[in-house]
């Protein structure tokens, strides 16, 4: 599994410095934002798993960060720990109203501080909040997301699918496919994030299938990108030896070598302008029998 992720959200840089170089050699990947717009800025980027947010900030407080995350669904899911001087109920208690998932004051214990961060994380992907690979939400946010959408007009869904990923999965082992998935949603929400909008939603479904959710003014131009971007970004996956011959060798269910087409994304866009849905269930089962188109 690829390395968590992390934002420190904390304006006063010995304790800004001192937690990045302490859950740094936990193992975990961390960013750290001073002002509070940075750090709405870095969540759409970098999508932690997880925001350590101190309340006093010199431009937005905590709790209004707090309340934009919460409100979108790309950044909803995201756990929220706040970390600030103030220890009066009626702080703790605004908090926890707008949706953070724990609260610690300074002083603190970093050992007390850890748990809570591991727990908060455990508890997002038990309960299929977020994927612990991509940061992404899951098929159970992805479900919300399209039943909030339904009766709406103007929308359209991307279906992107990794086509032969299972013989990348052969070829290079479990953890090179984890550091593919994380990859590639990193790739999906850097293409969404320039010409998409703020609330457009970026889901993983599982496997080898993402969902990106957005205005059917902008579906043409995210597809056509995000297949360019892969294609050109793909050959950096691959050892020098698969990028130059152009496919995989693997062995089949017999235990014969079998040459494999290297991963490529296939895309299929469904605009809700063309059919009448009425159930979430006819846009997840037209998504999975169209046939995706690669690039």
């Amino acid at each position: 599994m690829g390395k968590r992720r992390i934002l420190v959200v904390e304006d006063d840089p010995d304790i800004g410095n001192m937690l990045q170089t302490y859950f740094e050699s936990q193992g975990f990947e961390i960013s750290v934002a001073v002002r509070g717009q940075e750090a709405l800025s870095l969540t759409r980027h970098f999508l932690p798993h997880l925001i350590v947010l101190d309340i006093i900030l010199p431009d937005l407080d905590g709790y209004e960060i707090c309340r934009q995350l919460r409100s979108s669904s790309r950044t909803g899911h995201i756990p929220i720990l706040f970390l600030t001087q103030r220890d009066e109920r009626r702080d703790r208690l605004a908090g926890l109203e707008l949706g953070a998932d724990d609260y610690i004051t300074k002083p603190f214990d970093i050992e007390e501080l850890r748990l809570r961060v591991m727990n908060a994380m455990s508890r997002a992907e038990q309960e299929s909040l977020t994927d612990p690979h991509t940061g992404l939400p899951t098929s159970r946010q992805i479900q919300n997301r399209l039943e909030e959408i339904l009766p709406r007009k103007g929308w359209s869904m991307l279906n992107c699918r990794l086509m032969h990923f299972d013989s990348y999965r052969s070829a290079y082992g479990d953890s090179a496919c984890d550091d593919f998935l994380r990859f590639t949603s990193d790739l999906i929400l850097q293409t969404v994030d320039e010409l998409g909008a703020p609330d457009d939603f970026i889901g993983y479904a599982g496997g080898d299938s993402f969902v990106v959710v957005t205005e059917e003014a902008r579906a043409a131009a995210l597809d056509a990108q995000l297949k360019d971007r892969f294609k050109q970004s793909i050959p950096g996956k691959y050892s020098y030896v698969d990028q130059q011959r152009g496919y995989l060798t693997v062995r089949n269910a017999a235990g014969a070598e079998a040459r494999m087409p290297l991963v490529s994304l296939a895309v299929s866009v469904i605009h809700a302008s063309q059919h009448n849905f009425s159930d979430v269930r006819q846009i997840t089962e037209l998504a999975a029998s169209a046939g995706p188109a690669g690039g």
